[in-house]
């Protein structure tokens, strides 16, 4: 296993729509414990194999407060189960330190396939509903901001620009 490199906006890799996976097998498996580790090293509770640049249909994620029971979706399909939408704050690993209120349906249906291929189906509410809709949405090309005004994007992305600049400067001069 191996810490990955999270792309940041606005990287156009996060606008690229990921293509299906034709087996979950060995090499598959190795991408998603490598982004487990990621997930974790980034203090994440989510991440989609884009965000490592990898244009595959793959999240990752975990939810548990020990940090310990990671969930994979392999070509994942998300359905809404109610009109209700709620609003809830999010942030992302390819968009730090910045945080926003995006409203999402309260109550989806994911199908999808785990880690060693076989075929789930999952009803996600909360907290899950909001992560597995947004780990979607980087599948599709979608972050966040994508959600917010022109204006809140923009200086998303300028704050997000400023923050690798200082990191770079500060990792060069170490």
């Amino acid at each position: 296993m191996a810490v990955r490199d999270i792309i940041t906006v606005p990287d156009p890799h996060l606008k690229r729509v990921s293509r299906p996976v034709e087996a979950v097998d060995d090499a598959l498996r190795a991408l998603m414990d490598d982004m487990v580790e990621t997930m974790y090293e980034a203090n994440g509770i989510g991440l989609a194999a884009i965000q490592v640049g990898v244009d595959k249909r793959v999240i990752v994620m975990d939810l548990s407060d020990k940090r310990d029971k990671p969930c994979y979706f392999v070509n994942p399909v998300v359905t809404p189960l109610t009109e209700e939408c709620k609003l809830h704050r999010e942030g992302c690993l390819s968009i730090p330190d910045v945080y926003d209120d995006v409203e999402r349906p309260e109550r989806v249906e994911v199908a999808y396939l785990d880690y060693n291929g076989k075929v789930r189906k999952d009803i996600a509410e909360d907290l899950f509903a909001v992560c597995i809709q947004h780990e979607m949405d980087h599948l599709e090309g979608i972050v966040f901001i994508d959600h917010l005004s022109r204006l809140k994007r923009d200086r998303a992305v300028k704050k997000v620009q400023k923050l690798v600049r200082l990191r770079r400067a500060s990792t060069a001069t170490v």
